[in-house]
């Protein structure tokens, strides 16, 4: 498979603090990479320089080959990736199919092609049926399709998935792990943050765990989670 994404020895410091600290990885098309780790790990600060939104002070990142270590958001956008964001923020004043299409002009020719993708994206979400609802009226497990909607309408080859799972009820989260395994079927290549351990061990062809800023293992969801390092970092003993 193709290489997507290679990262290599990305540290992240703030002041004095070390909040990544050397970490690598390499993504092909078509997996699904889990990072997992304690609150405060560094799990978000590397996916933000994986983007773009925080700086990387040292290392190097490619996507597809292409250097895009110094490049911002809007540019690693255009080259393929897209985003969803930990607490997500629509435009409330706007409907539901409005808010998708604002990415969905990223890449397409006017708005009649921008309105095709942005119904496409959300019937893929199952939202189609609330195109014309304001944004402000959905409930969380809606918001969060309305966010993965979102960043699928800027046609990512590399889709980063921060937390996008967190507090949903069992039938939302079973819904949501349904339509990331269908991203997998199209080709996408998928970083996920994640603290549901039930969607990490579904979805993950490999995992990274960090702890401080540090990757401390990595491997298969059950190499990883049966890990005494992992366990007594992160997952506990019960």
């Amino acid at each position: 498979m193709l290489e997507a994404l290679r990262a290599e020895g990305i540290t992240v410091r703030f002041g004095g603090v070390t909040a990544v600290d050397h970490v690598s990885l390499t993504l092909k098309d078509g997996e699904i990479l889990g990072l997992i780790g304690p609150n405060g790990a560094g799990k978000t600060t590397l996916f933000n320089a994986l983007t773009g939104f925080v700086p990387a002070g040292e290392g190097r990142i490619t996507l597809y080959g292409q250097d895009v270590t110094r490049d911002p958001p809007y540019q690693r956008t255009r080259a393929g990736m897209g985003r969803t964001f930990q607490t997500e923020r629509p435009f409330e004043e706007l409907t539901v199919l409005e808010n998708v299409l604002v990415p969905a002009f990223l890449k397409t020719k006017g708005r009649h092609e921008a309105r095709a993708l942005a119904l496409e994206m959300l019937d893929q979400v199952g939202l189609a049926d609330r195109a014309e609802q304001p944004a402000l009226d959905l409930n969380l497990a809606r918001r969060r399709r309305l966010e993965l909607a979102k960043a699928l309408a800027v046609r990512p080859r590399i889709l980063f998935l921060d937390e996008i799972m967190a507090g949903l009820n069992p039938p939302a989260l079973r819904e949501m792990i349904g339509f990331v395994a269908g991203l997998r079927t199209q080709g996408l290549a998928i970083v996920m943050v994640e603290h549901i351990m039930q969607a990490i061990i579904e979805l993950s062809d490999h995992v990274i765990v960090l702890a401080s800023g540090k990757m401390i293992a990595e491997g298969t969801p059950q190499a990883v989670t049966s890990d005494d390092r992992v366990i007594e970092a992160y997952l506990g003993t019960d």
